[in-house]
């Protein structure tokens, strides 16, 4: 049995991590492990508490916070939409545990089955609760899948190390089902799959015609500094511009609260429009890494959640490539 075996089949003492690139779970949240879990994880129960947001459409809202051994990794917003005879879920959180609580919690609010689970990408809090329901109800698209099928065991060791056992039995199980973009009617309801790409190499946003609400994912974020391990700047402002202008009468972003607006929206095009012309003229002026992390966030995006620990993390995975186009731009004059 190898040493991470036996780690996922008890609680997790101190651990440290160790580096790893841009392209694994190291890169998405904290590298720093508290030594010992805390007595309020005994019960490993998320206390999910579905939120009524708009007729048959429910959310779960996370923590904004970074994963833990106190939080077991319940830091992104799920949900479902309760059609006429069955649910649709989006997004399964952070571990098997939490799959399995949403799926209770469901069935605390209907005893119609789920029909359709969709993974919005393939960010390991967004998937790693698939085992919580039948396989072949789980869907995504066909890049998401291929992420978690290449990623998702580093995802997931990294998962037991950043919380613990709360972790337990947790595998990656990849969609089985191929979604695309455009119209859907799923159990009665009609839906609109949004397919992009930015946060990561396939985003996948979700809107309710019935009610008008908008699944995000994580194109979104509402109060809580975007993550940047997989993305592209570029593409992500245009998919953000695509989904203001849908007819969107509520809005769930990945993290962060529920909105009435298109607030988040125009919130995360912000700091993603400064991150990039703050990186880019770093480059371009010869600024090396070191000073680069010691400078200070605008007043404007220094009250987000974790706003200084994801601009250190960004400006790691973004900034080398911003020397690199700088140095051969400097190269053609």
């Amino acid at each position: 049995m190898s040493a991470l075996h036996t780690l996922r089949r008890a609680v997790v003492g101190t651990l440290t991590i160790a580096a790893a690139g841009a392209g694994t779970a190291l890169a998405l949240h904290a590298v720093a492990v508290p030594a010992a879990e805390p007595k309020a994880a005994a019960a490993f129960d998320y206390q999910l508490q579905p939120r009524r947001i708009a007729d048959g459409v429910y959310v779960l809202v996370g923590r904004r916070e970074d994963f833990s051994f106190a939080n077991g990794g319940n830091i992104v917003n799920t949900g479902f939409i309760v059609g006429d005879t069955g649910v649709v879920v989006i997004d399964t959180g952070s571990s098997r545990r939490y799959g399995d609580q949403l799926r209770a919690a469901i069935a605390r609010i209907t005893t119609l089955p789920v029909v359709l689970v969709i993974n919005t990408h393939h960010h390991p809090d967004h998937f790693l609760g698939n085992q919580g329901f039948d396989a072949g109800t789980l869907a995504a698209l066909p890049a998401t899948t291929a992420g978690i099928v290449s990623e998702g065991k580093a995802f997931t060791d990294n998962m037991y190390r950043l919380n613990g056992d709360w972790m337990r039995d947790t595998e990656p199980v990849a969609p089985q089902r191929a979604l695309q973009a455009g119209p859907l009617t799923v159990a009665g309801r009609n839906l609109e799959l949004i397919a992009a790409d930015g946060h990561t190499a396939a985003d996948l946003a979700v809107l309710d015609r019935r009610s008008g609400v908008l699944f995000a994912g994580d194109l979104v974020f509402h109060d809580r500094a975007p993550t940047t391990p997989h993305a592209h700047i570029g593409p992500w402002l245009a998919a953000l511009d695509r989904l203001e202008k849908l007819g969107f009468r509520q809005l769930v972003p990945g993290h962060g609260e529920v909105a009435s607006d298109a607030g988040p929206i125009r919130q995360t095009r912000r700091y993603l429009q400064w991150l990039a012309a703050t990186i880019a003229e770093g480059a371009g002026n010869g600024l090396d890494m070191p000073e680069m992390l010691a400078r200070p966030l605008p007043a404007e995006f220094a009250g987000m959640a974790l706003a200084d620990v994801e601009y250190r993390r960004s400006v790691t995975h973004l900034f080398p490539q911003a020397e690199q186009a700088a140095l051969e731009a400097a190269g053609r004059r």
